[in-house]
């Protein structure tokens, strides 16, 4: 017959099942190949647009996965502004302000030129500002609107890839990020030339995916839905506006910019690094319609 004798030992104490319970899961995270995909320490990222809204947001939390960040925009000020905060929140030199604006070749490429003289590289470069001029049908809108759309939200992307990219290629490495829209998935009766623009600018991203991946850099867009910006105050502040936005969306609202962050880090960072020429759509479910 078995016989088991009797334990002499003592039931856990509270504070020893804790420590029973809490080793198992400090093992797993150091043994997890996870904890580091998001890691962006020593990377340095140029991002246009960066002095407010989703720029911005994608800007801080950049600096937060350790990243070396540029804050681009066409105010100076504006950018010292913001650069002052990441520099204060994460530690001296974490940002540089540099102003340039979208129109201005000249002015791209003292943005990559200078980032470069102060550290080093770019390794990631975000493209997300963008224009919008004019809003109504397409019909109303003038030749000069319409270039500046277009010479703005694409011609400038493409006029700044190309100044940053052949450094990402020399090296074998880079991310290079274009801030799109769900624009350029649906139609619309307001801001249609917009939408067109950033049709084109999934184009781009494919194009170039298709040119540098090879050299294994890698071109990626997000596709943000509506989210609640300056640049996109006139969609949401109308409450009939927002109302007819939200009202087939599944999560019934409009975003904010911090929720289009996370995508950029994700596509900045190595658990990306198979990943290239797509469109992640960040929209609260927009684009699927809530349905019946």
């Amino acid at each position: 017959m078995d016989f088991t004798p009797p334990t002499t030992a003592r039931p856990p104490t509270a504070r020893s099942a804790a420590l029973a319970h809490a080793a198992p899961t400090r093992n797993r995270q150091a043994e997890s190949p996870t904890m580091s995909l998001f890691d962006l320490t020593g990377k340095v990222v140029i991002i246009t647009g960066s002095s407010r809204g989703i720029g911005r947001a994608i800007a801080t939390a950049m600096a937060e996965q350790g990243a070396k960040v540029v804050i681009s925009s066409r105010k100076q000020d504006a950018c010292d502004i913001a650069a002052a905060e990441l520099n204060t929140r994460f530690g001296p030199d974490t940002a540089i302000a540099i102003a340039a604006s979208l129109s201005s070749k000249d002015a791209l490429q003292t943005l990559v030129t200078e980032t470069e003289r102060h550290f080093g590289r770019i390794d990631v470069l975000v493209c997300n500002a963008a224009s919008n001029p004019y809003y109504g049908p397409m019909a109303g809108i003038a030749d000069d609107q319409f270039r500046k759309i277009f010479d703005n939200n694409v011609l400038a992307n493409h006029w700044l890839i190309g100044m940053a990219a052949p450094a990402m290629v020399a090296r074998g490495e880079g991310s290079i990020i274009i801030v799109s829209s769900i624009g350029g998935l649906t139609a619309s009766t307001s801001i249609g030339a917009y939408n067109i623009s950033k049709a084109a600018d999934f184009q781009l991203a494919r194009n170039l995916a298709a040119e540098f991946g090879p050299s294994g850099v890698r071109v990626n867009c997000i596709a943000p839905g509506l989210i609640r910006t300056d640049f996109a105050r006139a969609l949401w502040e109308n409450p009939d506006t927002l109302k007819s936005v939200t009202r087939h969306t599944p999560m019934r609202r409009i975003g904010e910019p911090h929720e289009i962050a996370g995508a950029a880090v994700f596509l900045a960072s190595p658990a990306a690094t198979f990943m290239t020429g797509q469109t992640i759509i960040v929209d609260g479910g927009a684009t699927i319609g809530a349905g019946l």
